[in-house]
């Protein structure tokens, strides 16, 4: 075993186009957890939907990772054991900003999650990821103001062409005080500083006491780059951003199971070198 624990990114690297995981890909999971490995998704979805694909996965121990790492979970219990939110007025000043661009924004908190307008950006958002939004008749700003609402995660989705723009405006307002980062082709995320999945290989690698070394991660897009950065072996599916392409091992698409071939092919077998 090359790699005692590997920890693969969901959208756009495990699931395929049409919302499905292949069966090569469980196949390879279970046959990887049968050798003694641990196979953890890290994923920046809410844990109210990722819960409910784990068990397709046969995962039913361990831990899953949720909102860029900012949340991890028991998966037998559900007991929260890392809970990091936005701190004082930081999601509030936010809000006003991405407001102020006309934006359409969701904000979470824990396991629900409101936005700020009903289109077919949202339709498609709870299609894929099999939650429902309330979506708020104020300015969520002043839903979150008002009510001293915990904020987790804030998210901001928009045709691929205008995405460029919108990333560049809120890096240059807030990249020095949080985590901006793009996890598809039309959403722009935003995290407390320092909520990336690279903190949660800390977590794990302590959890489980095993070196960085000997931890492996997969994924496709840039909030899946400070994660990999974090571990000894890098992959990246074939349908990866460049970025992510350049620091690790290129597998097969997401759609010719590439979670599976890291695993069978360099996780089980040997190490993947840049």
């Amino acid at each position: 075993m090359n790699y005692r624990l590997f920890i693969s990114d969901f959208d756009g690297t495990l699931v395929r186009a049409d919302g499905t995981v292949s069966q090569k890909n469980i196949d390879a999971i279970a046959a990887y957890r049968k050798a003694g490995g641990i196979f953890v998704i890290c994923t920046g979805r809410m844990l109210a939907s990722i819960r409910m694909r784990l068990k397709e996965l046969g995962l039913d121990e361990g831990y899953v990772i949720a909102f860029q790492g900012a949340q991890i979970a028991d998966i037998r219990t559900g007991r929260l054991l890392r809970d990091h939110a936005f701190e004082g007025d930081d999601a509030v000043e936010i809000l006003r900003f991405m407001e102020g661009m006309g934006l359409h924004i969701h904000a979470y908190a824990g396991d629900d999650f409101f936005a700020n307008r009903r289109d077919p950006l949202l339709d498609s958002y709870e299609r894929i990821c099999g939650v429902k939004a309330c979506v708020s008749e104020q300015p969520l700003s002043d839903m979150v103001a008002s009510k001293h609402m915990r904020v987790v995660k804030l998210l901001t989705m928009q045709a691929q062409e205008e995405q460029e723009g919108v990333q560049r405006a809120l890096e240059e307002k807030f990249g020095d005080r949080f985590f901006v980062t793009k996890s598809s082709a039309w959403i722009v995320e935003i995290m407390p500083k320092g909520q990336n999945k690279a903190s949660a290989i800390g977590f794990l690698a302590d959890a489980y006491h095993i070196p960085r070394e000997e931890i492996a991660a997969i994924g496709d897009q840039e909030n899946d780059k400070p994660m990999l950065e974090a571990v000894g072996g890098r992959f990246a599916v074939a349908n990866a951003v460049d970025s992510l392409k350049k620091i690790s091992t290129v597998v097969p698409s997401v759609e010719e199971d590439g979670v599976a071939y890291a695993i069978r092919n360099y996780a089980m077998k040997g190490r993947g070198e840049i």
